[in-house]
């Protein structure tokens, strides 16, 4: 995997990000506090990973995010959202931050970009990472045998 860490200016990490050596999918691991501004330069970072190299999953981590970062989700939803989908992000498994604040914020951005593409949500990574591998081949399953018998 190509490993990137984003670090605040006082040397904390905020962002692991990491692409699968066979470009199956991006891992964000989002770490600590969240700011707009640590949201906007890690999702930024996100977006040059695309354009370097189309990918259409993202596992979008949030097990080590400590509280809330809703201040962002206008950014997500004006910017981040459109730009990603134009690079080709079809899925993402999202894993939920442990509290209540971290959820409170997913739940609400959830609200306003899950009609852009499949987003599912996880309490943890392994299933998330299941999913994630699993739901192109299962949406292509599926779209075949619609196909061969178009009365199901």
């Amino acid at each position: 995997m190509t490993k990137a860490e984003l670090k605040k200016p006082n040397g904390d990490v905020f962002l692991v990000a990491e692409r699968a050596a066979d470009n199956s999918y991006i891992h964000a691991q989002w770490v600590g506090i969240q700011s707009l501004d640590t949201v906007m330069e890690g999702g930024t970072f996100y977006i040059e990973m695309l354009k370097q190299q189309p990918c259409p999953r993202l596992l979008n981590d949030h097990k080590e995010l400590i509280g809330p970062w809703d201040i962002a989700n206008n950014w997500i939803v004006q910017f981040w959202t459109p730009k990603v989908m134009e690079l080709g992000l079809q899925y993402m498994g999202q894993v939920l931050a442990p509290g209540i604040y971290g959820k409170m914020s997913f739940h609400q951005l959830h609200q306003r970009i899950s009609d852009q593409f499949q987003i599912k949500m996880f309490e943890d990574v392994p299933t998330a990472m299941d999913w994630l591998l699993r739901v192109d081949k299962e949406n292509t399953s599926k779209d075949s045998q619609q196909k061969t018998n178009p009365q199901q």
